[in-house]
């Protein structure tokens, strides 16, 4: 070989060595950093990934919205992070987060197994290559989505047992989170802007008398303080709280966004054990359930505020017509479904 020809494969080499090393960066939210459990499902995601031609590089982050700037100003490749915080990528996926959405009540009780079947109907619909279309805005794609669980009403008085004795009450509401304000406010209640960073605390130190967590974030953010002796927790969940992988097309190969959300899909169950363990480590004595008269008035209620927040632009209504979908598949019986209700369109 000559060394003009040897000159030529080293540059070569040279410049798909990059290429052949480069590792997509994956920024992740966890409340407790590389110590929670997030992050640990998160390294086996990558180990499962190799093998599709993929190797990320995980970077976690205990402050959310650092994590979705990151990701938004292309210091990241994919970003995992609540649905909430994923909406402005591509809200379809996100109609679940919306108010009651995949609440089911029969006959004056909420039902929470068919409220999780809604749930795990609604991701399976999404996860499917039926639905690959969909899952995709521009250059954004939807690689993944589990359940957080069912975000419950955490009060500091237990006078406040429903959302009529939360008139004049304070509220904590994400601050990036419109919807969030706007729905306080129908209820007469006073929203307080907050983030995932300090709601928690707000709480614990009487800053806000009311705030919607899902019970993973009981212990953690040791709500129990906020809570006291007078306190209590809401039984009847205001919404469905989810988790979502958001990726940036041009940076992974062709199909690997499907191959994504079916290993997101197949350990849904194994999410699921984790939401489960977590309601059970609220003490019995905590919990508050709401008279059937007022849960079946939650219901209309819910479906009020969600309409209203559609028409203004705040949840996709194409997302929220496939919720009612699903809900009405699992409880054909519901008087909605009898309903031309957020049947929006085509």
């Amino acid at each position: 070989m000559s060394p003009k020809t040897t000159l030529c494969a080293a540059a070569l080499l040279a410049l798909l060595a990059p290429l052949a090393q480069a590792k997509q960066r994956l920024c992740i939210y966890d409340p407790l950093g590389t110590t929670g459990e997030g992050y640990s499902a998160a390294r086996d995601y990558v180990i499962a990934m190799q093998r599709h031609g993929v190797d990320l590089e995980i970077k976690a982050f205990i402050d959310e919205r650092v994590a979705v700037e990151d990701f938004r100003t292309g210091q990241c490749d994919a970003v995992s992070a609540t649905g909430l915080r994923t909406r402005p990528f591509l809200s379809l996926s996100t109609a679940l987060d919306s108010i009651g959405a995949s609440s089911i009540v029969k006959h004056g009780k909420l039902d929470l197994p068919a409220s999780y079947e809604v749930t795990r109907r609604f991701i399976q619909t999404l996860s499917s290559p039926k639905a690959a279309e969909l899952m995709t805005a521009g250059n954004y794609e939807v690689g993944g989505i589990i359940p957080l669980g069912a975000a419950y009403a955490f009060v500091n008085d237990r006078s406040i047992s429903t959302l009529e004795a939360a008139a004049g009450k304070r509220v904590a509401a994400m601050d990036y989170d419109k919807s969030q304000a706007a729905l306080i406010q129908r209820v007469g209640a006073r929203p307080v802007a907050a983030d995932v960073t300090n709601f928690g605390t707000m709480f614990n130190n009487g800053n806000v008398d009311v705030i919607i967590a899902p019970t993973i974030v009981y212990k953690p953010l040791e709500l129990y303080k906020g809570i006291g002796t007078k306190g209590g927790v809401s039984s009847f969940p205001l919404t469905m709280l989810t988790y979502q992988l958001i990726l940036k097309k041009d940076k992974f190969p062709e199909g690997f966004g499907q191959k994504s959300r079916d290993y997101w899909f197949a350990n849904y169950e194994r999410v699921m054990q984790v939401v489960a363990k977590s309601d059970k480590e609220v003490p019995a004595k905590l919990w508050m359930e709401p008279s059937p008269a007022d849960a079946e008035r939650y219901v209309v209620l819910m479906r009020d505020g969600r309409i209203d927040m559609a028409e203004k632009g705040f949840y996709d209504k194409k997302g929220l017509k496939l919720v009612k979908k699903i809900r009405c598949s699992v409880y054909p019986e519901a008087a909605e479904c009898a309903q031309d209700t957020e049947n929006w369109g085509n």
